[in-house]
């Protein structure tokens, strides 16, 4: 664990706040609609960038949308893990969703190899997620796994748009 006076953790500390710091005025000014898979990841890709030094570890984000599918603030940082893993908890999840009264919510996380394909355990905790929405009454409407553009990849998979778990 990087000491908290160590310049680097500190930079990397800084352009996170101002990277949250940047999104919220956007929030605010703009009430941006997110209704692609794409706007969900233009959103978070930056906050991503920021809070992982550039993918050093995965970050799982909670995008909280009101009924008209506009965000309700800044997308919300659930978990921080490790290189290739991000431990996810319903509770954490769902915690500010529930403060702010969210309609619905997009889930995002990204996979450090840049590589986006979802993994078995992407999609199971996915469906886990559904169902605990489903039980506080906020929907789940996507999820969208970011890696980095490429040739073959726009650098994000949406599990709704490759019909890898049922949303519904």
């Amino acid at each position: 664990m990087p000491k908290k006076n160590n310049p680097e953790t500190l930079a990397l500390a800084m352009d996170y706040a101002a990277a949250i710091e940047a999104c919220a005025a956007y929030v605010q000014v703009s009430k941006p609609a997110i209704r692609t898979p794409e706007d969900a990841y233009r959103i978070v890709r930056p906050i991503i960038d920021a809070a992982t030094g550039g993918d050093r570890q995965e970050s799982f984000m909670v995008l909280l949308l009101n009924t008209k599918n506009r965000l309700v603030k800044p997308p919300v940082e659930a978990t921080r893990g490790l290189f290739d893993t991000s431990p996810v908890h319903p509770r954490e999840v769902f915690r500010e969703a529930v403060m702010h009264s969210a309609a619905s919510a997009i889930l995002a996380h990204n996979h450090p190899s840049s590589d986006p394909t979802p993994s078995k355990e992407d999609i199971d905790i996915t469906r886990r997620l559904i169902e605990a929405g489903k039980i506080l009454g906020i929907r789940v409407l996507d999820h969208v796994v970011c890696g980095r553009p490429s040739d073959t990849s726009p650098g994000y998979v949406s599990l709704r748009e490759k019909g890898l778990v049922s949303f519904d």
